[in-house]
């Protein structure tokens, strides 16, 4: 099947964190819920505005008929000596200035106890063999393991926390053959997107020779037989294909075990559009190839190829639409879940040997809930909706009919089911903002489920509530809202809130036990200190459909930011908070949000932890994995998109003289998806315009790629600064 998931190998990107755990790294928790006065950070570092230098330009674009300007240029290139001497000395002055706030090496001590927990991830069943991720408490990294059959002897299959002494190596994904005999693997070096393809024989525990660069873009769709497997593959960066160009490059291609991966043959050519993204994959009986071309994150296209005829050519399922569309084949019928013609999305059987769109059937009818997921598992499709952002689970027989649903526990966030579709077995997993993962198993055919795995964390979250609030923004458009907080939190104008958020490429925010830059148990820590977490569902996300989508990208991205803007006026006229006691963290694009909430209402909040951010939109484009998000924000080339970019790209709108919020700027040195520049043009420019005391420090992850660093106690460090930073700020005790 070809599917876009926004749940891929998320535990893998979460417990994923090589080295053993130090001795001296505590194992028995405080009493539970019970504030440690040892971790309240009083009154820290004096602040100080004697950063390092930094030289500023008279460097002026004419754009449109626009005059940009663009002081701080000459950071975007961090292979001169220049440039590495300030980043050298901007991240030894954060560190310097981080490690002097009261409080915070016991603030690491606390989180280290509820970060390295024993985990386990559901199993992939091939041939008679079953496959596992799994992080115990002592680990730094998450292992693969393998057993013959379910309750076999458990072995190591991939140990990540073996392959480099700094641990800088990692796992990206793995792939086991429906034999269960080889698993395809990518390693990346220093956490980069940047992957390399390996092989591994199961029995042996030998990597062969089958080596494949290229494959950031990647995952391996075996065959049947096991005897090769599909694969997209991208040209490395050269004089004649730019960063920047390289998804444009992008190419299926089919690899022969025991074959020179440079013969691989072409099996889809490129599209030489840097903004589509594209994949391949196989159907489980061996007879259809069915490819996608992504175009962004709101228009995708399917192609389908019959495997049992040697010459047979492409057919197009559907291509032009403003839509998006997965497959999954099953007994020569393609199930197609797409929002076509349906903003919540609905299902559509279709025939092979009548493939227009006109003769699709549809078989699940749009509602009121999101379809945000399709699986199809024993026989049966499941189907997994949002209602107001929260997770339900469906079984329907394959001509659309509810079979039953599955019990899950409410205000909770599953997986999509995983399992085969032959076999009566799935798994899902299932997290909340007070519950940790579980996961459990489930009849398809008797619609029950059973726990399978549970984490168990030092922490105590029986006294914490999750309840939904709605709110208006700045057009009026009712906005949904979690709050977390312990049942004895009052309205007094003086609650130290957490406010996150992301808004963008069709990404749900929902309830979660953890965030994929922290770990299990973070958010915990902070409501132990009598803090609340606050969660809004902004446009641009696709807890509402398309349709929300929508109204969050492009020429409508304000919109995010007045959604995130106007839960900060919620929070504050509803007398849970008031600024002095208002934090805002987000990473990647959710960084760009937390550059859009300190540029233009930097009055409602008294400290911002931004991380990996998009911060310059008028040059983003240009470097790192830029251009793939032009469907989403845009791109400078084009005059009216120019306009909305530049009326918001948070660089350009650092006022001199502004009392800016404090910051804590995050970025990470290997990250080849948001180019680091933006974080160091930013920082720069905030250093010299901000006209009050707070500090603006810039924190370099070492070894680390866009998700972070995958070692626990690199994710400790982080969070620990992260977190002692905004207690600071804040005054929790």
């Amino acid at each position: 099947m070809f599917l876009r998931s926004k749940h891929a190998l998320v535990l893998a990107l979460v417990v994923g964190c090589s080295s053993p755990k130090p001795a001296s790294l505590p194992v028995e928790p405080p009493s539970a819920m019970t504030p440690d006065p040892n971790l309240a950070p009083p009154p820290a570092p004096a602040s100080t505005r004697d950063y390092p230098a930094t030289r500023r330009d008279d460097v002026v674009d004419t754009i449109h008929g626009t005059a940009v300007l663009d002081p701080y240029r000459w950071l975007e290139d961090p292979s001169t000596p220049e440039v590495q001497a300030w980043m050298s000395a901007q991240d030894t002055y954060a560190r310097a200035h981080l490690a002097t706030i009261s409080g915070r090496d016991a603030l690491a001590k606390r989180l280290a106890e509820v970060f390295y927990f024993d985990a386990i991830g559901e199993p992939t069943h091939r041939g008679n063999r079953f496959f596992y991720p799994r992080k115990r408490k002592d680990q730094e990294k998450t292992v693969i393991y393998w057993t013959e059959g379910e309750h076999g002897a458990e072995k190591v299959l991939l140990d990540p926390s073996t392959w480099s002494a700094d641990g800088s190596a990692g796992l990206r994904g793995w792939w086991p053959s429906w034999d269960g005999k080889h698993v395809a693997y990518k390693r990346s070096e220093h956490n980069a997107d940047e992957t390399t393809l390996f092989v591994l024989d199961v029995a042996t525990g030998k990597t062969l020779a089958d080596t494949i660069p290229g494959t950031k873009y990647s995952a391996a769709s075996w065959t049947p037989d096991g005897k090769g497997f599909y694969y997209t593959w991208v040209p490395e960066p050269s004089a004649q294909v730019s960063v920047a160009a390289r998804p444009g490059f992008a190419e299926v291609r089919y690899h022969a075990l025991g074959t020179d991966p440079v013969k691989d043959p072409t099996i889809r050519a490129r599209t030489g559009d840097p903004a589509t993204f594209v994949g391949a994959s196989v159907s489980d009986d061996g007879h259809w190839l069915l490819a996608g071309v992504q175009h962004g994150w709101n228009s995708s296209d399917l192609y389908v190829k019959d495997l049992r005829k040697p010459k047979a050519d492409w057919t197009t399922l559907v291509a032009g639409v403003d839509a998006n569309f997965d497959v999954v084949a099953f007994k020569d019928v393609f199930y197609v879940h797409t929002n076509d013609g349906a903003p919540r999305y609905r299902v559509f059987a279709v025939d092979p040997r009548h493939p227009a769109r006109a003769a699709w059937k549809e078989i699940v009818a749009e509602r009121d809930a999101t379809l945000e997921a399709m699986s199809l598992v024993g026989g049966s499709l499941v189907l997994s909706y949002l209602r107001n952002a929260a997770t339900e689970v469906e079984v329907h027989d394959l001509h659309g009919a509810l079979l039953h649903t599955i019990a899950i526990p409410a205000l909770g966030n599953a997986s999509p089911m995983t399992g085969r579709a032959t076999e009566d077995t799935g798994y899902l997993s299932f997290t909340s903002f007070t519950e940790p993962q579980v996961i459990y198993k489930a009849s398809i055919k008797a619609g029950t489920v059973a726990v399978w795995a549970r984490v168990e964390l030092p922490v105590d979250t029986s006294q914490v509530v999750t309840e939904q609030v709605r709110y208006p923004s700045k057009d009026g458009t009712e906005i949904t809202m979690f709050l977390v907080h312990r049942k004895d939190a009052v309205k007094n104008g003086a609650t130290p809130v957490f406010l996150t958020g992301y808004g963008g490429f069709n990404v749900s925010a929902l309830p979660g036990f953890v965030s994929s830059r922290s770990s299990w148990g973070a958010h915990a820590v902070w409501l132990e200190h009598g803090g609340m977490i606050a969660v809004p569902n902004l446009r641009g996300g696709g807890e509402y459909g398309e349709d929300w989508h929508k109204a969050g990208m492009l020429l409508q991205k304000q919109h995010v930011f007045d959604d995130f803007l106007g839960a900060a006026h919620y929070l504050i006229d509803s007398g849970w908070t008031s600024p002095a006691h208002l934090a805002a963290s987000g990473g990647s694009n959710g960084g760009l949000l937390m550059g859009a909430a300190i540029t233009q209402a930097p009055e409602l909040f008294k400290a911002v932890v931004c991380e990996v951010p998009l911060l310059d939109m008028v040059r983003y484009h240009l470097s790192g994995s830029g251009a793939t998000w032009v469907p989403e924000y845009g791109s400078a080339d084009d005059a009216a998109q120019f306009a909305a970019l530049y009326a918001y790209s948070p660089y350009h709108h650092v006022t001199e003289g502004t009392r800016y919020p404090a910051v804590l700027m995050s970025s990470s040195d290997h990250d080849d998806r948001v180019d680091p520049m933006h974080a160091r043009k930013f920082a720069a420019a905030l250093q010299w315009a901000t006209g009050g005391d707070a500090p603006v420090w810039l924190r370099i992850q070492r070894n680390a790629g866009h998700s972070g660093a995958d070692m626990v106690r690199q994710k400790v460090e982080q969070v620990a600064d992260s977190y002692a930073f905004l207690m600071w700020q804040l005054g929790m005790k």
